[in-house]
């Protein structure tokens, strides 16, 4: 017998048992139903799962499910983006090893991913710790070098003095690192690269084809890429000021039309005319030091002050030899991005403006806005970088910024400064190569061998994996690879004599660059991927992921993708065809009188609205109620996925999670949200009680249905189809509004029917009660199993197909026209569709508004536009 409340706690456990008996998500490479790839960004295995988690993956979870019951072969995988500084943390402050914290943390969030019951192919699970995963990532990095896709160079970097690693640019925050807090310095290293920059015009150019893609992730991509187009301007140097016979200083501009706005010429600290400066000026030598400790990262630069070293070198302009400019040592310059050096022109750029202005060097406007006098037009505190008409630049005074850039490029080209051009169109980037050496011990081994007679040796394939020692210590910080007595001695492969092993290992975001890949087959053992099943699969069809992956990530995979074609790992370009970033879930935060952070648990409320008071439930002392903030461990407003599915079940969550806002957008966390999801599911349990006992003796075919049971019939259809646009569109607030609208218009119908003796309504019923569990199937599966076996539904609403929509069921009966009197609308009218003219007039003639209009007049005309207005002249 049918229970009057729905157990949530029994429901999920008994279907997630069925599912898994059957096997059900499995997915079979050689189904010939068309594929379909859905796949969220795969988890670090932190400890456990967060609200944010929960969002996530419900939202694949429903594309993957409306997508097998559309017909699609689907996969939907998961795995563990293992390797990283947290373990090695973690290691250090609870003496247990990487590998232990890592795979009980697996242990945990998977148990924890399948409480909530998702349709997920687990016998295709991977975790990139593992050596069956990091050996074919090894396996693609030796096939990348022999490519000349790898490169090995000193560069600078961001090194962390604490954790004793290299640091990537946006794991620098406000100078320091991200973990450890320490001041960042800068360092030259040896470092492994991969050289993305070879497709760099390539990934710029193919941002266009992804179309599917969010517009701003595209634009961060492009501006992170950086291109431009500039010159290459060669600037002489006074030869009485010179230094080691250097005679000259390239400078890469993408306004050569302000160089007559031109006060200084500034080079990186560790530009080679910079160390030949600072040989014999240690006032200089020091500065350079100084300036290292601003760290690498863009933002880093941007936020310091700006300073700067007079070098006493003077660089000739060269539109005109008889002016110099100082040459200055500056932090603000990089030596990764364009020639190392610039030219300033402050009145037209901030950065530069800020710097003239700390050491009174002046600026000179060289660009006037539209409307505003030459004569009067001032810089002083802000640049401008508008558009404009040239001023005080003598032969190009009058013309457009464009016209200028051509003119300038046009005269430089053709003058020569050794018998080379002065200067020449280029094309530049902002990119720069990917460096993947970290000097840690949980990541991917280099499958590299040093050797004194050799050199840099690739380990043989057949030696592969590279396997990470486990007895390692963590007692005292750096590298334990470095330190290990035995593990990185070894014989060379060529000479046979003694050699050491590669210690760096790799950055994590290789590990996340080609996992989706890997996942198309993840059984293998001879090679990474089969060619022809990895082209199947890719790309996903849908990616599903936080914004904050939107440059390096989403980058560095469509790079790897590439390589992999160019290795013969792969055969396509771009990994991922549809991508979507999710909000982030957030919650109030709540902080005790002594300014400590309460939890969410912690706390409970009296009174409501602007009287509304928190009340710390331990104490019964007052508790602040703060901000509204993404859910952090470290301000305590985080809600823990396990007690909110040990109390209300997971659907309850899942519901929630899709039903508070717009998927894109943040989604508020607060306790009478999920209590409204609760009392929804048991809504739909009475309803669904309700259908049971309406339809329980209706067998055969449906019968031809009278008016109610085409009005329950309109409803349903009417759902199925907003219902699967919707989710066709992401737009899964919208699929629970419209399911709302659909328990509530069955309740109705159902309470009309209790008086109707009407033909064909039980089989409208029971077709509308399937539609609508099949629709609340996506997003609520356990309920949804539940239901379909109390409906008397044979199979389970998992592997049913996706209702047929009737389009005539979506044809309204009646049509509502607006209508104006003499051209002022003054009322609508409502008809049925296909009402004559003389009913329609009728109609219209008798509604309240048109007889005031008219006042007793009777109307001159009566124009009828099918299906779009009523004009009554009167």
């Amino acid at each position: 017998m049918r229970p009057e409340r729905y157990n949530a706690k029994e429901a999920e456990l008994k279907w997630r048992k069925v599912w898994k008996d059957r096997d059900l998500f499995k997915t079979a490479n050689d189904d010939p139903r068309p594929k379909y790839y859905v796949l969220e960004m795969f988890p670090y295995p932190s400890g456990r799962i967060h609200m944010g988690h929960v969002r996530n993956y419900a939202m694949g979870d429903v594309v993957a499910r409306y997508k097998r019951a559309k017909g699609f072969n689907v996969l939907h995988p998961m795995g563990w983006d293992a390797f990283g500084m947290p373990a090695e943390n973690a290691a250090m402050q609870n003496k247990v090893h990487p590998k232990e914290w890592t795979y009980a943390n697996i242990a945990t969030m998977r148990a924890q991913l399948q409480s909530m019951g998702l349709a997920i192919d687990w016998s295709r699970e991977i975790a990139t710790c593992d050596p069956s995963y990091y050996k074919h990532q090894q396996r693609m990095f030796l096939d990348f070098l022999k490519e000349g896709l790898v490169d090995r160079k000193t560069a600078k970097v961001n090194w962390d003095p604490v954790d004793h690693t290299v640091l990537a640019n946006e794991q620098v925050i406000d100078g320091r690192g991200w973990r450890s807090g320490a001041l960042v310095e800068q360092r030259e290293l040896t470092q492994w690269f991969l050289k993305i920059t070879d497709y760099a015009q390539e990934l710029h150019d193919a941002l266009e084809s992804l179309d599917r893609w969010p517009e701003k992730v595209r634009l961060m991509q492009r501006n992170w890429i950086g291109r431009s187009e500039g010159l290459l301007v060669r600037f002489a140097l006074d030869p009485e000021t010179t230094i080691n016979e250097t005679d000259e200083v390239e400078v890469y501009t993408t306004r050569p039309d302000t160089l007559f706005g031109a006060k200084f010429v500034a080079v990186a600290p560790d530009h080679p005319l910079a160390k030949a400066a600072s040989a014999d000026n240690p006032e200089l030598a020091a500065f350079i030091e100084t300036a290292k400790r601003t760290g690498t990262a863009q933002e880093a630069i941007d936020k310091a002050e700006k300073l700067g070293f007079d070098t006493g070198i003077r660089a000739i302009h060269p539109l005109d030899p008889a002016w110099t400019l100082p040459v200055y040592v500056a932090n603000f310059v990089l030596m990764e991005y364009g020639t190392g050096a610039i030219f300033g022109c402050p009145a037209h750029d901030q950065r530069d403006l800020d710097f003239v202005n700390k050491y009174h060097l002046g600026n000179l406007p060289v660009v006037c806005p539209p409307d505003v006098d030459p004569a009067t037009f001032v810089i002083t505190d802000t640049a401008y970088d508008g558009d404009g008409r040239m001023i005080n630049s003598r032969f190009l005074d009058g013309k457009t910024i464009a016209d200028a850039k051509d003119e300038v490029a046009r005269i430089l080209e053709s003058e020569r400064h050794h018998n080379r051009p002065v200067a020449e169109r280029k094309v530049n980037f902002r990119l720069r190569d990917w460096g993947i050496s970290r000097q840690r011990y949980w990541g991917c081994p280099i499958p590299i061998i040093h050797c004194a007679a050799c050199g840099v040796v690739p380990v043989p394939h057949d030696q592969l994996p590279v396997v990470l020692p486990e007895d390692v210590s963590f007692d005292v910080p750096g590298n334990p690879l470095d330190r290990h007595p035995t593990w990185k001695h070894v014989a060379c492969p060529q000479c046979g004599g003694e050699a050491r092993r590669e210690t760096d290992t790799m950055d994590t975001f290789v590990d996340s660059s080609w996992y989706f890949a890997r996942f198309t087959d993840p059984t293998l053992t001879d090679r990474p991927t089969d060619r022809h099943t990895v082209n199947e699969w890719l790309p996903v069809d849908q990616y599903i992921g936080g914004i904050e992956h939107a440059i390096l990530h989403l980058l560095y995979s469509r790079f790897f993708t590439r390589a992999m074609t160019k290795t013969g790992h792969a055969g396509i370009s771009e990994p991922f065809a549809g991508l979507f970033t999710q909000g982030m879930v957030v919650h109030e935060t709540y902080k005790d009188a002594s300014g400590g952070w309460v939890l969410p648990s912690d706390v409970r409320f009296e009174t409501e609205g602007s009287a509304r008071r928190a009340i710390h439930i331990a104490s019964g002392a007052p508790v602040d109620i703060g901000a509204i903030e993404k859910m952090s461990k470290s301000k305590k407003n985080t809600v823990d996925p396990d007690e909110i599915i040990a109390s209300y079940g997971a659907d309850t969550a899942r519901w929630f999670m899709l039903s508070d806002s717009p998927p894109e957008r943040d989604v508020i966390w607060t306790e009478e949200g999920v209590q409204g999801a609760g009392r929804f599911v048991q809504r739909v349990w009475r309803l669904v009680g309700e259908l049971a006992d309406r339809t329980r003796d209706v067998s055969g075919p449906s019968a031809a249905p009278g008016p109610l049971g085409t009005a329950v019939l309109k409803a349903a259809h009417k759902a199925l189809q907003a219902v699967g646009d919707d989710v066709e569109r992401l737009r899964f607030n919208r699929c629970v509004a419209h399911l709302y609208e659909l328990a509530n218009s069955l309740q109705e119908l159902l309470a009309q029917s209790k008086s109707a003796q009407e033909a064909g309504l039980s089989h409208a019923f029971r077709d509308a009660g399937r539609i609508f569990i099949q629709l609340l199937a996506p997003m609520m599966p356990h309920l949804a199993e539940e239901s379909w076996e109390a409906l008397g539904q044979s199979g389970l609403v998992a592997e049913a197909a996706w209702p047929v929509l009737d389009a005539t069921l979506l044809i309204e009966d009646t049509i509502t026209l607006p209508v104006q009197v003499n051209g002022k609308k003054r009322d609508d009218v409502t008809v049925p569709r296909d009402a004559g003219q003389d009913a329609i007039e009728a109609a219209v003639l008798a509604l309240e508004g048109v007889q005031r209009a008219l006042d007793g007049k009777t109307p001159r005309k009566i124009i009828v536009v099918p299906q779009r207005i009523v004009n009554v002249v009167a």
